[in-house]
């Protein structure tokens, strides 16, 4: 009976052992699975973000800036002296008929027989005039009670001073309004009769006087023949709608858009004669491989005065750089590299790089390989550092479907702080584009020949960012170049011939 008993207990046990050790197997069977299964890569296929965009390349190059372009109006005092004596030449008045100017009886003829002088300050101009005067005067008189009458001639020469003041009306006419300040005699008028002399001086100053005004209007009017303006500026705002290259290399080309012309008052200044016209538009920044289209120019605005013409001329200088481009160097930046994190237990390499826009933000598709394979997407600002002249991105993460996917497959991402190793990288050198355009366009507006007679001088000052835009195909970067440009007319700086 005790054998059996005993016997039943080490069956009892033997079977306990048994189990036991199946139970460790299994467990070590299912540690083993566990172990394996952790070692394999997790695999991520989040949601692609959706591709959006903002701007289009061409309605970004259509952007406009405001701008002014000034056309400098310089003209010497000796020069315009010049052109009056050339255009007042031989006779300028004629009164061919005894019984003007309220009968007088007196036929006159007015010549300049010396050369026209010009002094002149701020906007008034002092016209000193030699005129040779020839006088048929009527006369009768009585000597020794025999009553005599006819017509004498005479010729005397006179100095008049005229005072002028020159403006500008606003359908680009020149107007002078000029009034005789005085005069004097280089030579006194007499007629002889009989052995007589008889002085006609009062009756000729009453001619002088009566006649003054048409005397003004004929130099009146030969000021306004002599200094054309209109012309010239139709000129000007033609040409300026003309395409300027600014950089062959990058195909990048400046039109201005006129719109308004305002102009400050013909003032004189150390002996010039200096005005400034300014053309106020747009001017544009755009990328092509052929000479842009130019519209029609609108018909010549109406001159509105101004007191002053700014300088302030804007050009937005570009640099794009496509997102094969962008994505091809920063595979390159990434190739070879591993990305270790908790002291290396998760190893991962970027494989490939890919870009897109989305709205304001840009979007990056990484492949990875190691610890983890697949896909991830993170979402940054452009932005552009005039200081390093370097285009990189603000604030790059995750997009919000790859961080809710790496946190049920990857945590350890999110912890490594990968999207800050990956903000670190993703920056690509821009300034050499922008720099070559910039001195492209300083050497262009240091003395630029638009055509015959007409030359484009100017300088750029300062450079501002503007900001990153996203197109469906670029990375744009702005950056503004401020300055001071000049249209110079050759007809404009000197008036014409």
């Amino acid at each position: 009976m005790l054998k059996r008993k005993n016997s039943d207990t080490v069956r009892r046990s033997s079977k306990s052992n048994n189990c036991a050790n199946r139970l460790v197997w299994v467990l070590l069977l299912i540690a083993m699975g566990l172990g394996q299964w952790n070692c394999r890569p997790k695999t991520t296929s989040p949601k692609k973000p959706m591709e959006e965009y903002l701007y289009s390349d061409a309605g970004l190059q259509n952007e406009k800036h405001l701008s002014v372009l000034n056309v400098p109006i310089e003209m010497p005092v000796s020069e315009l002296e010049t052109q009056l004596n050339a255009q007042l030449k031989g006779l300028i008045y004629e009164d061919d008929s005894y019984e003007d100017n309220g009968g007088d009886n007196l036929k006159a003829k007015v010549w300049k027989i010396n050369p026209i002088r010009v002094v002149a300050k701020d906007s008034t101009f002092l016209f000193e005039v030699p005129l040779k005067i020839w006088v048929s005067a009527g006369y009768k008189v009585s000597p020794l009670g025999i009553s005599l009458s006819g017509y004498k001639d005479t010729e005397f020469s006179i100095r008049i001073r005229l005072i002028s003041r020159i403006g500008i009306s606003p359908n680009w006419q020149l107007n002078s309004d000029t009034y005789v300040d005085s005069f004097d005699w280089i030579s006194e008028p007499n007629v002889k009769v009989s052995g007589m002399k008889i002085p006609i001086k009062s009756m000729v100053s009453r001619l002088l006087n009566h006649n003054f005004e048409k005397i003004t209007q004929a130099i009146d009017k030969q000021v306004t023949k002599g200094i054309e303006i209109k012309k010239y500026v139709e000129a000007a705002w033609n040409l300026a709608r003309q395409p300027v290259l600014l950089s062959k290399e990058f195909d990048t080309w400046l039109l201005v858009t006129p719109t308004t012309i305002v102009m400050t008052p013909l003032m004189v200044r150390d002996n010039i004669l200096r005005a400034s016209i300014g053309m106020k538009g747009y001017t544009q920044t755009i990328t092509s491989a052929a000479k842009p289209a130019v519209k029609p120019a609108p018909k010549l605005p109406d001159l509105q005065l101004t007191d002053k013409v700014t300088s302030d001329f804007r050009i937005g200088l570009i640099s794009l750089i496509s997102y094969e481009d962008a994505a091809r160097m920063a595979t390159a930046r990434f190739s070879g590299q591993k990305y270790s994190f908790l002291g290396g237990k998760y190893n991962i390499q970027v494989t490939s790089v890919e870009m897109y826009g989305q709205n304001e933000r840009l979007v990056i598709k990484a492949g990875l390989t190691g610890s983890v394979t697949g896909s991830i997407f993170l979402k940054g600002i452009p932005h552009y550092d005039p200081q390093t002249q370097q285009l990189s991105l603000k604030d790059l993460d995750y997009d919000l479907d790859t961080k809710n996917t790496i946190v049920r497959t990857a945590g350890w991402l999110l912890q490594g702080k990968f999207s800050k190793m990956m903000e670190k990288e993703m920056v690509f050198a821009v300034g050499n584009q922008l720099s070559e355009t910039k001195k492209s366009v300083q050497q262009i507006l240091s003395n630029y020949k638009v055509t015959d007679g007409v030359q484009i001088k100017g300088t750029l000052a300062d450079i501002t960012p503007d900001r990153v835009y996203l197109t469906p195909k670029h990375i744009y970067s702005v950056v503004f170049a401020q300055g001071n440009v000049n249209l110079r007319v050759e007809g404009l700086r000197s008036f014409g011939q």
